[in-house]
């Protein structure tokens, strides 16, 4: 099942994709569960298909996407979790302990919609970064890894968009720049994904391959980051972790290849979904 927010004639609403149309949940469903997170920590996902199925759909062609994450949820993101060289200009090897960082409500749009291209010299170095994302689907706390698969809602695709001269300044300023990343389109549900360790991505700049690689080769696996989170803080319904990035960021490459206007990104996890969103306006 693919899980998603969108816009529909100037309202908001949510529900499930399934082809090429777009399947809202009734008003009355909506009373019961205002938000797609409610739906997530009442376990309520077979009563939403059983209700947006019975709606008239929208092709998916007339909707406006909207972040399949709440605006507000928690995006906790994992850095240096695949071999690959920084484009901090330095060497990766297999971190110590769990590397984490944030992301500010804000810093994320959804699928369609196009990268804010940061102003003055930070546009010089506007990085791209392919990432799994895990949307939590029950509240975590002190869980183990083989526990962590029970708690998974379900996977969609990040960009973990990046300034790296700010991220030398601090990994906060260089991850949170207004609408320098994106999410989407959807979250799949864990039910659909056998085997995450299996999952591949591909990002394409412009059509090229520019990263591919597989979950297999993650220093920590989606287990070992869910139970590590979870030793320090409550994961909830709704709350997203970005997995880390492989090699071939623009800032890794040689010579280095950062965003430009006009750009077109694309981010594609199979099985899960396709991440798409233009760099600049127009």
């Amino acid at each position: 099942m693919k899980l998603a927010r969108w816009q529909q004639h100037g309202d908001e609403a949510y529900g499930l994709i399934d082809g090429n149309n777009a399947h809202p949940v009734s008003d009355g469903f909506r009373m019961r569960f205002p938000d797609l997170n409610d739906v997530l920590a009442a376990a309520a996902l077979s009563d939403l298909r059983a209700d947006a199925m019975a709606q008239p759909p929208a092709p998916v062609a007339v909707i406006t996407w909207r972040l399949p994450i709440h605006p507000a949820a928690r995006v906790i993101c994992v850095g240096i979790n695949y071999p690959k060289r920084y484009p901090l200009d330095q060497s990766v090897t297999r971190p110590e302990n769990i590397i984490l960082f944030a992301k500010l409500d804000g810093t994320l749009v959804p699928h369609d919609t196009p990268l804010e291209i940061p102003v003055g010299e930070a546009a010089e170095s506007f990085d791209y970064e392919g990432e799994i994302g895990v949307v939590i689907g029950r509240t975590t706390r002190h869980i183990s890894p083989d526990q962590a698969h029970a708690h998974i809602a379900g996977f969609t695709v990040v960009n973990d968009g990046s300034v790296r001269e700010w991220q030398k300044h601090s990994v906060h300023a260089g991850k949170n720049f207004a609408a320098s990343g994106g999410c989407g389109p959807w979250i799949t549900t864990a039910n659909e994904i056998d085997v995450p360790e299996a999952l591949k991505l591909t990002t394409r700049l412009n059509g090229q391959i520019v990263q591919h690689a597989s979950a297999s080769e993650m220093f920590f696996s989606i287990p070992q980051v869910i139970s590590y989170i979870s030793q320090m803080i409550p994961l909830h319904p709704g709350d997203l972790i970005a997995m880390g990035s492989p090699d071939g960021t623009g800032g890794s490459r040689s010579p280095q290849r950062f965003l430009k206007q006009g750009d077109v990104l694309e981010i594609d996890v199979p099985g899960v979904g396709v991440l798409c969103n233009r760099v600049g306006a127009g």
